[in-house]
């Protein structure tokens, strides 16, 4: 689990385990408990908005972002989790990934706690939140800010750049705050997730990855008249990953017309 932790494509990973879990939770709901959601899925396994539970309820930070609501809930994240975690790693590496998406999912948590506990009209109340979406939208918030002119074709809507598309879901969960929604906590969520996203590639231009700790530092070998059997491959290897460097600090439109051919000729591979 630690090497597929850190390696491999991620998003698939976490479609994967969504999927596998929401089904385990439809078999619940169809066969033994119809309020198995109500009653056991948001009281126990959803992130609660008050500070005195979280002591015994730890472990809700993780089991959270793993449960949905509906189908419809499940669907509309995955799906948003395919497009823009693929598009994600063709830009940057999987432990990049890693990172945006649980720091997304943990300060769309507290945002949520956060309006609960501040809100004169909701810190009388109890509530819990399940749902990927708060880590979906980091990842999206993440790729906009690195690729904001990049394009994707959008039934009725034709080409739409990134950037646009990320303004129209933030304008979205404001106006949902603004108006005091019934799903006010989950709008905060969402804007904490894309908060996170926005910064880590902030900082990441800037020369600070977040990811830096999931480095493995390599270890120290004796080699004895052995000559390298695929020098080549080793070689473009560092090309490909000093490219994606290069984009993760200044995008992916700063990159010359050989950088980018080297990049698509790798992609094929």
């Amino acid at each position: 689990m630690n090497r597929m932790f850190k390696s491999g494509n991620p998003a698939m990973l976490y479609i994967s385990l969504n999927v596998i879990i929401a089904l385990l939770v439809g078999i619940v709901v169809l066969f033994l408990d119809s309020n198995f959601i109500g009653t056991v899925i948001r009281p126990y396994l959803g992130f609660p908005s008050e500070i005195s539970q979280w002591p015994a309820r730890f472990y809700t930070i993780v089991t959270y972002a793993f449960l949905h609501q509906d189908l419809f809930h499940l669907l509309f994240n995955m799906l948003w989790l395919y497009w823009m975690g693929n598009l994600f790693l063709d830009f940057l590496k999987p432990r990049q990934f890693q990172v945006v998406y649980w720091g997304g999912a943990i300060v769309g948590a507290f945002a949520f706690a956060l309006i609960y506990n501040l809100s004169p009209q909701l810190s009388a109340s109890y509530a819990t939140v399940i749902g990927a979406s708060a880590a979906v939208m980091a990842i999206f918030s993440a790729i906009a800010t690195l690729i904001p002119n990049y394009s994707i074709r959008l039934m009725l809507f034709g080409d739409v750049r990134l950037k646009y598309l990320l303004l129209v879901y933030i304008v979205i969960d404001l106006i949902g705050v603004s108006k005091g929604s019934g799903n006010i906590g989950g709008n905060f969520a969402h804007l904490g997730g894309a908060l996170f996203g926005f910064a880590y590639i902030k900082l990441l231009k800037s020369g600070t990855d977040l990811s830096s700790f999931l480095i493995k530092k390599p270890k120290l070998k004796v080699v004895r008249n052995e000559v390298p059997k695929k020098k080549v491959d080793v070689v473009n290897q560092a090309e490909i990953d000093a490219i994606l460097d290069k984009i993760s600090k200044t995008g992916y439109e700063n990159l010359s017309a050989k950088e980018k051919q080297t990049l698509f000729d790798a992609s094929k591979n």
